[in-house]
């Protein structure tokens, strides 16, 4: 479903994001992408959806290779859930979640806000699947809390029938009961679509609880690729001690 053959990328200012990655995810896989700050899970990630392109190598979302042609086709294909998550905040959540059919809907329709009953239907089971309640259904996004409104941007993004969704950093502020229920939310929405999810994470413990499959970057390479079952003590280890947050630094006293 999605494929990276021996994808390089590096930026103009020669630091070497990608190193030869080398990737089969199949359709339907929930698969984490772990690794510290800079261990190119972004680069790899905004590859899919064409924000940015290898350097060498070719990645194939079904059997559509990315490039500049298949562009448009290509993130038609793909849902997006970002980790500043983009809700119109004075907009209801409906209407946010009918947001995500706005490339395929004309600019009159759009701007009157009229979407087809079938599409507000749609909308409104999704919104059922993640957990929102009908009484959501006119409350504006920016009434909603922290994981009521990363429930949102997950129905959003399921809304146009994605094959592939990409989730970036989905629970990074988020509480670790609200983190759990965002992702079971996440992942049983991409068992009902039969969606790939790429998803990255900086929590350990949440990758293997949810994962079907981690991918383990350090420095643009993978060294960990396989199922939460088969890491060792060692690797969890290495997998911690990379991902952990660095500890904040103590003021000093006043004097």
């Amino acid at each position: 479903m999605l494929h990276f053959e021996s994808v390089h990328r590096t930026y103009a200012d020669g630091t070497r994001a990608i190193k030869g990655v080398s990737l089969h995810i199949k359709k339907g896989e929930f698969c984490v992408l772990l690794g510290p700050s800079g261990a190119g899970k972004s680069t790899l990630m905004n590859m899919v959806n064409g924000m940015v392109e290898p350097t060498s190598g070719h990645v194939y979302i079904g059997d559509l290779e990315l490039n500049k042609k298949n562009r448009v086709k290509i993130q038609r294909r793909v849902g997006m859930i970002h980790q500043q998550l983009h809700l119109i905040p004075r907009l209801s959540v409906l209407h946010n979640v009918l947001a995500g059919l706005l490339p395929d809907v004309n600019l009159w329709r759009s701007l009157l806000k009229s979407f087809p009953f079938k599409d507000q239907r749609r909308a409104f089971q999704l919104m059922q699947e993640v957990g929102l309640e009908e009484k959501h259904l006119k409350r504006r996004a920016s009434d909603l809390s922290g994981g009521q409104q990363q429930r949102v941007a997950i129905a959003r993004a399921f809304i146009s029938n994605p094959e592939s969704v990409l989730a970036d950093e989905p629970v990074a502020s988020l509480d670790p009961a609200m983190s759990r229920g965002v992702l079971q939310s996440l992942k049983a929405a991409a068992q009902n679509h039969n969606a790939t999810v790429l998803c990255t994470l900086h929590q350990l413990e949440y990758a293997l609880e949810f994962a079907d499959r981690i991918v383990a970057l350090r420095q643009g390479e993978v060294f960990f690729d396989g199922h939460p079952r088969d890491l060792d003590v060692a690797t969890q280890d290495q997998l911690y001690d990379m991902t952990r947050p660095a500890p904040r630094k103590q003021e000093k006293a006043a004097a």
